[in-house]
């Protein structure tokens, strides 16, 4: 599914980030872009969802923070993030920020329950930036003949890196057009991508026909099907 980024400057171009294949139901790696919904399963959940607690945690060494307990939302917990029905926890407009490590838990008169449910959510962003520009707004002037470069992220836990994803399960980002082609074929996209392979940018220079084409940045891997 394609996520329109909400990236529409001046009429001139369109971003989206898309994910494709599919996650298995009990596939503790979740693939989502940036702006999209998400649903984590709790798949130890018990029939009264009481009994479950969410924990997240953005990185290996930073501090767990209860977004459910026992059933109950906790008053600091962002509006967006809610329990759903079956258990599960839904987030809507999901950010980089949201990437981390959720753990659902299970108790039942104060006592832990069975093993924890872990799903690693990992987001890719896409953002935009001109080459230069004077202006102190924050709308950025997008025009003809003026160069933009456009950026691309795979946020994940620090436990299982971009980079240790991208080697162990063949991931690739990749810059393509709106027919799916590629590309670094074309001479006219300088394509650039980090040391870990975990951000890669496209720049090019502006042209008129430019108006509401759209690119994007796909996520592929070569061993499974992602979502």
């Amino acid at each position: 599914m394609a996520d329109q980024c909400d990236l529409c400057l001046l009429g001139l171009i369109i971003l989206s980030s898309l994910l494709t294949g599919t996650s298995g139901v009990d596939d503790p790696h979740v693939f989502i872009s940036s702006g999209e919904n998400v649903r984590l399963s709790c798949n130890n959940a018990l029939s009264d969802c009481k009994s479950t607690t969410w924990i997240y945690k953005r990185y290996r060494y930073s501090a767990a923070v209860e977004l459910i307990d026992q059933g109950i939302k906790k008053k600091d917990t962002e509006r967006r993030k809610s329990l759903g029905s079956d258990c599960s926890l839904n987030i809507k407009n999901v950010t980089e920020e949201d990437s981390g490590l959720y753990t659902c838990r299970q108790f039942v008169n104060g006592e832990k329950q069975e093993t924890d449910t872990y799903v690693f959510l990992h987001v890719l962003h896409v953002s935009v930036s001109p080459s230069s520009s004077s202006s102190s707004s924050s709308q950025t002037e997008i025009s003809p003949g003026r160069s933009v470069t456009l950026s691309c992220q795979l946020y994940s836990y620090n436990r299982f890196p971009c980079d240790h994803l991208v080697h162990s399960e063949g991931l690739q980002l990749l810059w393509v057009n709106q027919a799916g082609v590629d590309l670094t074929i074309d001479s006219r996209y300088q394509i650039l991508f980090s040391s870990d392979h975990c951000n890669i940018t496209l720049t090019t220079t502006l042209l008129n026909e430019d108006d509401n084409r759209e690119w994007r940045c796909q996520l592929m891997s070569c061993l499974l099907l992602l979502l």
